[in-house]
């Protein structure tokens, strides 16, 4: 890559008024998506929501089990 190109991306990193921190030269090179990454990201996503939601429903069905207890002594 030419520095002169270097420079030009760097200018343009430091007037991105949007984005606190500087892209990667290399992220901006690879113009490519793969899309089996993203599909596998989006998967794991899903699997953590899902995971966080049940222990969220786990939690809350425990709450009112034990507050149901409490007030029936």
């Amino acid at each position: 890559m030419s520095s002169q190109l270097k420079e030009k991306l760097e200018e343009k990193s430091e007037n991105n008024y949007f984005s606190g921190k500087k892209h990667n030269i290399s992220a901006v090179d690879n113009s490519k998506v793969n899309l089996n990454d993203l599909v596998s990201r989006l998967n794991t996503e899903k699997k953590k929501e899902r995971n966080q939601n049940i222990i969220l429903s786990v939690a809350a069905v425990s709450v009112v089990t034990v507050f149901g207890v409490i007030l029936a002594l």
